[in-house]
């Protein structure tokens, strides 16, 4: 079955770019961003840009502007530089080099944006620990990305330590420490990094000039197909290239910008549409620790920011709070992020007065970015990559293919699987792993030789090349901004003693960004023997929050494929619906952390958006 044959035409024409519309702002944009598009053009060729060279930049041309700010600290772009180089310089001294790799476990705050900076101007790659990780994932992570240096914040040392004996750590490696809050010494075997780097050099070091644009920069850790992440590897142009595509094209920052970012910078969503956007025009970020919906406006004030970045997950949040006279008391002018949803575009950008919305699309290890710089609505944008929309066979989860395994691209206003050319400068570079990266790609798909990079992800063509997120595919589901493996949460589910085998995917809630986890379990004995409450225990020591499954249902078996591969489609559709469903099903409601029946009342509860998912 092909997906745009179950589509209303008035559906796919809904959201189709006006071509009168789009020649009118398109010949505006680039008459007025010319040179900036061909700056940003020559970037991968002339290779000499990188994220050192804007930082000292910034503090050359801009020695006085605002830079970070986070809580009651800020520092100028003259002393967010110098706190670099004095990372640098002793990093330097004890022979880290370009290459090497620096595994960091902090959570958001100044010394993490220093630390990311300092590596960064010597070439050598952060890897970006995901903080909410822990036990079995935590532990894969951290072997994964070997670091001669681990740096583990105050406020993560309790998740490391309690994953240590189980690293592979050698007695080269260094272990250094990050304060934060001051409420615990510091650890044995580590050494007080902010310590040690006080007495050295503020000036510049020469490592900055040696690295090149298309230079690593970072692994961030995305879902595996495999059940546990994958580290892709993010260079200085997809953080500088992302960035000045971001601030200068689309938002047109200035250095008296502000951008507000409180998600977490082990995301490309952080570094790239926040803090490099606004780093890029000698504006400031402010920092968040967290996302918190009682405090966002608040601090949004506090920092008098012009901007901040976001997931679809925190503009659903900020939409559903109670209306406020305070709603548009702010100076936000641009927001710029991915997700915010078609259905609640309009209402969020007039209850909340946003001129600007920089949606956009984009992956940590991809080589395409789509951006909204003409300031359509309910858009991801356009890029110039080269990419393919093609046809989408949604039972069988396969792009479809001719007789002579070619596949078809989709026409405008129809949906399809995004496909994007590796060739350069937009090869894909993939993850540590060169059979993850492999798996990633198709050959021969238009004529032979050609290489083209799965997406996951199936989009619609708006025509004007602008295209419309509509879902992920597979065996990943987005859920609270985060993707989530249903294989690494199934290897979880089925080390319990009790379960014979589980089946998770996500299914869509009223009114609710992405897809919450809904895991369909077959067990060797009955329901009522079942121990629900150990079940929800063990999966909350070894998932991160957004991973854990909101929904059970338990079954007598589970349909396979011929190749074994679970039907999930039909489960998917069938949702928690208990009309249909003869089933047990169960829920782990908000702010709970164990299982109840699901009944009638908060079936009907769930469909009256009574809780907050």
């Amino acid at each position: 079955m092909e997906i745009q044959s179950e589509m209303a035409k008035s559906e796919k024409e809904l959201y189709l770019i006006d071509r009168k519309e789009w020649r009118k702002r398109n010949r505006a944009f680039i008459q007025k961003h010319q040179e900036d598009i061909i700056e940003v053009q020559k970037m991968p060729l002339e290779n000499k840009i990188s994220w050192g060279t804007i930082l000292e930049r910034n503090a050359r041309d801009y020695p006085n502007n605002r830079a970070i700010l986070f809580e009651d600290t800020v520092l100028t772009y003259k002393e967010f530089n110098e706190s670099v180089n004095r990372y640098a310089n002793y990093f330097i001294s004890l022979g880290l080099k370009k290459g090497d790799v620096v595994e960091i476990l902090m959570t958001n705050r100044t010394e993490l944006l220093i630390l990311f900076s300092a590596i960064a101007k010597i070439g050598a790659i952060s890897s970006m620990i995901n903080t909410e990780l822990r036990k079995k994932t935590l532990t894969y992570c951290i072997n994964l990305t070997p670091g001669k240096f681990i740096v583990i914040g105050e406020e993560c040392y309790d998740a490391f330590n309690d994953v240590k004996s189980e690293l592979n750590l050698t007695e080269d490696q260094k272990f250094f420490f990050m304060p934060d809050r001051g409420e615990m010494a510091v650890p044995d075997g580590f050494d007080d990094l902010t310590k040690l780097v006080k007495d050295f050099s503020v000036d510049n070091p020469l490592t900055t000039t040696d690295v090149k644009t298309m230079d690593p920069i970072a692994y961030i850790f995305t879902s595996g197909t495999t059940g546990l992440p994958k580290a892709a590897i993010s260079s200085h142009f997809q953080m500088v290239g992302a960035g000045f595509g971001f601030g200068v094209l689309a938002a047109e920052f200035t250095p008296d910008d502000i951008m507000y970012v409180c998600l977490p910078f082990f995301h490309v969503t952080a570094l790239w549409t926040g803090w490099s956007a606004v780093m890029n025009t000698g504006g400031a970020v402010a920092v968040g620790r967290k996302f918190s919906i009682t405090h966002f406006w608040d601090e949004i004030r506090k920092y008098n920011a012009t901007a901040f970045s976001y997931v679809g997950e925190i503009c659903r949040y900020l939409i559903n709070q109670p209306l406020s006279p305070d709603d548009s008391k702010h100076t936000v002018k641009t927001v710029i992020g991915n997700g915010l949803r078609p259905e609640i575009w309009f209402d969020f950008k007039k209850r909340f007065n946003i001129p600007k919305i920089v949606e956009c699309y984009g992956s940590s290890e991809g080589n395409v970015g789509f951006y909204n710089m003409l300031n359509f609505d309910c858009t991801c944008g356009t890029t110039s990559s080269p990419y393919a929309i093609v046809e989408y066979d949604i039972e069988n989860d396969n792009p479809i293919r001719d007789e002579n395994g070619r596949m078809k691209r989709v026409g405008i206003g129809e949906t399809g699987l995004l496909i994007t050319k590796s060739q350069k400068p937009y090869t894909f570079k993939g993850y540590t792993d060169k059979k993850e990266t492999e798996a990633k790609l198709f050959h021969n798909i238009f004529k032979e030789g050609d290489v083209w990079v799965n997406t996951g992800d199936l989009v619609r063509d708006q025509g004007s090349v602008h295209i419309q997120f509509i879902d992920r595919l597979g065996d990943t589901f987005r859920w609270k901004g985060h993707n989530v493996s249903t294989t690494e949460v199934e290897e979880i589910l089925n080390v319990h003693d009790n379960i014979l085998m589980s089946c998770v995917y996500g299914i869509k809630l009223p009114l609710t960004d992405g897809r919450a986890g809904m895991a369909a379990i077959v067990l060797k004995s009955s329901v009522e023997d079942f121990d629900l409450k150990e079940l929800a225990e063990n999966i909350r020591q070894n998932l991160t929050s957004y991973a854990i499954p909101i929904f059970l249902r338990f079954k007598s078996k589970l349909s396979t494929t011929a190749t074994f591969k679970f039907k999930k489609v039909k489960l998917k559709r069938e949702g928690f619906d208990i009309e249909n469903i003869n089933d047990p099903l169960y829920i782990m409601l908000p702010g709970q952390s164990k299982y109840t029946p699901l009944t009638r009342e908060i079936y009907d509860n769930i469909q009256n958006q009574k809780y907050q998912f």
